[in-house]
């Protein structure tokens, strides 16, 4: 094991700033989704869902503002599959003529333009979708939380539990701070940023805990700060691979995939920094100590090890 002498960074010394900016941001988070709450997509609150086909591929800042001036309003407009295939949604009550009306509107700037499909999506199919998200989410960090007090201790699956429901937090804070519409891809992408905040922990928690088991000193915050800088390289390499590929979904990807992209980013970039500061600060004030892992022996042992 490398020596603790030669650590480059002093992670543990700065993690009374690193709680205090979470702190901070997990407030103005909380109290944005207290406020504002989330801008629920047309997945969740019902609506009007159109497709149609363009002979070429349209502007859609052109059909919004054909159909926003027909006085069509909360429209959210998108490619689907290919460019020339458009996806329109209505957060309004379902009208059996309503996919024909958004046709005849675009077909009237001359453009040639066939209806795909026009469905509705109750806003009983919607609340159903809500409550089933919730508690999808509910039950991958109790899953979460008994693989790693299997395989580590309690006191990590607490860490890793509470790091990835600040994980979570900021993410849909920022959702809700942004007015950025919430639907079932960016859940998808929620649920994501779980498992990869996670690996990320599992990472640094193993080490430490080879660390712990290796090391001579009962120094936690010492050995704590060695096993991140162990794992850093990997950490960011790992991270910086995963953003430039989001990166490159989100320039390129279209309007299908932007808000996937988007919750991707921002918990790829909180995660790395949980993983470092949040799961395994938290392990100090959790107050982990080497007997949790290297049961002390028993003075009757040692008297029957003697001659």
């Amino acid at each position: 094991m490398r020596s603790l002498a030669m650590r480059q960074f002093d992670f543990m010394g700065k993690r009374r700033l690193a709680f205090t900016t979470s702190a901070v941001l997990l407030l103005i988070a909380l109290v944005s989704l207290a406020v504002q709450q989330l801008s629920l997509g047309l997945d969740f609150t019902g609506g009007t869902l159109v497709e149609v086909s363009y002979h070429a591929a349209p502007s859609l800042d052109t059909v919004r503002q054909t159909l926003e001036a027909a006085g069509f309003q909360d429209i959210s407009v998108q490619t689907f599959g290919t460019a020339d295939e458009i996806l329109i949604r209505l957060q309004q009550a379902f009208d059996p003529d309503v996919g024909q009306q958004v046709t005849d509107l675009l077909r009237a700037s001359g453009d040639q333009v066939t209806l795909v499909r026009a469905e509705f999506v109750g806003a009983q199919v919607g609340e159903q979708l809500r409550d089933q998200s919730g508690l999808g989410m509910l039950v991958a960090l109790g899953m979460v939380m008994l693989y790693v007090a299997f395989r580590f201790q309690y006191k990590f699956a607490v860490g890793a539990l509470l790091a990835l429901v600040h994980d979570v937090i900021l993410v849909l804070g920022a959702f809700s701070l942004f007015r950025i519409e919430f639907d079932l891809t960016v859940l998808a992408a929620v649920l994501a940023v779980i498992g990869y905040s996670l690996n990320d922990t599992i990472i640094v928690y193993d080490r430490i805990r080879e660390n712990i088991r290796l090391s001579r000193i009962d120094d936690m915050s010492a050995i704590f700060n060695d096993a991140i800088n162990q794992t850093l390289s990997r950490t960011l390499a790992t991270s910086g691979t995963t953003i430039l590929v989001l990166l490159a979904l989100l320039i390129l990807g279209g309007d299908m995939i932007h808000n996937f992209a988007v919750a991707l980013l921002i918990g790829v970039g909180v995660g790395t920094f949980s993983s470092i500061y949040v799961a395994s600060a938290l392990l100090l004030p959790l107050k982990l100590q080497r007997t949790d892992l290297i049961p002390a022996p028993k003075e009757n042992e040692d008297a029957e090890e003697l001659p």
